[in-house]
């Protein structure tokens, strides 16, 4: 009789020939609850709040990421082709896709500031500036927009509403150092000089 329950013990497997599982509450593990990712909201106070530009710019960039997409895997896997046509420097093919990303999610401030990109390096600012106005409708705290939108007004010689553009910009990205450098290249002409 031993060696029939010995083989019954053998053919079940090691686990049911170990002592029986002592009773008691659960084991319960200590486990990290998983993290949220920041909201975008989040993500500019932490930007406007950064200390020097190597801690901005990794927030900078995380922004950035978010804006580059759209919620549709359609429109997204055309904005990676219109950025490769960007970096190509196939601007009519580049222009093309982002119209047709613009048709399919007109809300999606990044595709017009691509676009408005792809137009200002083709050097039609008219185009350029609309598309900036679009984005900024949609995303107004879109710091790379304002940022090309004062570098534009700087070139049309606008400098007054350059400046106001560079220090939205700079509200939102203070470690941005184009955008302080333009600020005080600017301000003795806008805001005057000390007597």
């Amino acid at each position: 009789m031993v060696g029939v329950f010995a083989a019954g013990l053998l053919a079940a497997g090691p686990a049911a020939a170990q002592e029986p599982e002592r009773r008691g509450p659960p084991r319960t593990e200590k486990t990290e609850p998983p993290r949220r990712a920041p909201t975008l909201d989040e993500l500019f106070e932490r930007l406007a709040a950064a200390g020097s530009p190597a801690e901005a710019r990794p927030i900078a960039q995380q922004i950035e990421r978010r804006w580059l997409r759209s919620g549709s895997d359609t429109a997204d896997l055309l904005m990676i082709r219109a950025l490769e046509a960007m970096k190509n420097a196939d601007h009519p093919l580049a222009v093309e896709i982002l119209d047709r990303i613009i048709a399919l999610r007109p809300g999606w401030a990044e595709a017009w500031n691509k676009r408005a990109t792809v137009f200002f390096m083709m050097g039609d600012t008219v185009r350029a500036r609309v598309d900036i106005a679009e984005t900024l409708k949609r995303e107004p705290r879109h710091f790379g927009a304002l940022f090309g939108l004062a570098s534009m007004l700087m070139r049309d010689d606008e400098k007054k509403a350059a400046y106001e553009a560079y220090k939205k910009a700079h509200a939102l990205y203070p470690q941005f150092a184009p955008v302080r450098e333009a600020l005080e290249r600017l301000r003795p002409d806008v805001e005057g000089r000390d007597i």
